[in-house]
């Protein structure tokens, strides 16, 4: 325990501020410690294929069993081909699956209808990490903790939605529907889901995104709304004392993750867990980053969850070109590498789909060889598949040639 006070006394020291209120205060357990990283004998080259609203696949819900098997054959061959490998696989987009599950109903992203699989029946996921795997490809199982329906999806859910056999978890907000996570139930359940895939598929690792809280929305007049969480609030406040209700926010996500931590950890220690947060912590670390304020708009404190050492990859989404000296991607990078006191892998994320859009090929050549120059980082991810399978600017002739 003496190893992470100071660790924490250094983090204030590097930030440059006495006021704890800034600092990472929650200490884990020493027990979470006792297992090393998994280690990485390679650098780590990986890709998000996204199933949500089919951005990456199925290209469009309902396509025959054996066009959905043909599309990944072909985004895992292409993988294969840049020189890439592992792929991050988006198994749950929102409290639904794309594989075969006795707690979720089928993905309408698969059939065109919640609860529906597909026909002629086959497992996706058990079908992807099987031909990852002939590929030397890892295949990483990616989940949405909290999300329950996406505004892309229908209203139109599944009798096993856990709208419908729990609905005192889930909460309207805007276009979506979203478990709250200040139930400790919802936690669990997620949890469970998660270790669930753990139990029953071969995964090299578990992964999960940016979103936990929601990112805000306005109603029709224009105005912020409000997450509706004020029942699970006071309870808590009832039970156990005054808190700020955006600390108390905070504090549901960082025992959620500390949570999936250390219960992975106990069941499987070979399989390997990562976040992909918003790439700043909050505007001002390092000093002259400015922007989205992830820490206080969607409760997500990604600094302590680094700085416990509750996950084995850490990677930032660093979603920006690296002359926007406002979120500059080598500053943002070398800072979240003086972070990580455990010496967790530091792969950033790269917004690989703007190549053609809004960037030339060369920003994503060159934030590739900035993250190989930074000490402690050793890979990068790319969002997401459509972009390699598009092929904008000669984007796969320029990393199968000058770089992978």
């Amino acid at each position: 325990m003496k190893q992470i006070i100071l660790s924490t006394l250094m983090v204030a020291l590097l930030l440059g501020c006495a006021s704890t209120q800034d600092v990472p205060e929650k200490m884990s357990d020493e027990s979470i410690f006792a297992l090393p990283v998994p280690e990485t004998e390679r650098e780590f080259r990986a890709v998000w294929i996204a199933t949500v609203a089919n951005i990456d696949w199925p290209s469009t819900p309902g396509l025959t069993t054996e066009r959905q098997k043909a599309e990944l054959r072909a985004q895992l061959d292409r993988s294969k081909a840049l020189g890439l490998n592992a792929v991050v696989f988006q198994v749950r987009p929102a409290t639904d699956a794309i594989y075969q599950s006795d707690i979720e109903p089928w993905s309408e992203y698969l059939t065109g209808k919640q609860g529906v699989g597909p026909d002629p029946m086959y497992d996706p996921l058990a079908f992807v990490i099987e031909e990852a795997h002939k590929r030397g490809l890892e295949l990483h199982a990616w989940f949405n903790p909290f999300r329950s329906r996406h505004s892309s999806g229908s209203h139109e859910l599944s009798d096993q939605h856990i709208q419908n056999h729990k609905p005192h978890l889930v909460r309207d907000y805007g276009l979506h529907l979203w478990l709250d996570p200040g139930e400790p139930e919802s936690r669990d359940y997620s949890v469970r889901v998660m270790l669930d895939v753990v139990k029953r598929y071969n995964v090299d690792g578990i992964h999960i995104d940016d979103y936990f809280y929601p990112y805000k929305e306005r109603d029709a007049d224009g105005e912020l709304i409000d997450f509706p969480d004020e029942d699970s609030y006071n309870r808590y406040v009832a039970e156990f004392g005054e808190i700020e209700r955006n600390d108390w926010r905070r504090q549901n996500v960082d025992m959620f993750v500390e949570q999936l931590y250390k219960e992975l950890r106990e069941l499987d220690d070979e399989v390997r867990f990562g976040i992909s947060p918003f790439g700043i912590w909050r505007p001002g670390y390092p000093e002259g980053i400015e922007g989205f304020d992830a820490y206080e708009e969607i409760y997500a404190d990604a600094l302590l969850w680094l700085q416990n050492g509750w996950l084995d990859y850490f990677t930032p989404q660093l979603y920006w070109p690296i002359e926007q000296e406002a979120q500059s991607y080598s500053r943002l990078l070398n800072w979240w590498h003086e972070m990580n006191a455990y010496d967790r892998h530091l792969w950033p994320g790269n917004f690989t789909s703007r190549v053609g859009d809004r960037w030339p090929a060369q920003e994503v050549i060159d934030q590739i060889g900035l993250t190989r120059a930074q000490p402690g980082a050793t890979g990068n991810v790319h969002f997401s598949m459509r972009a390699f399978m598009r092929d904008p600017d000669n984007l796969n002739e320029r990393l199968m040639e000058d770089v992978y």
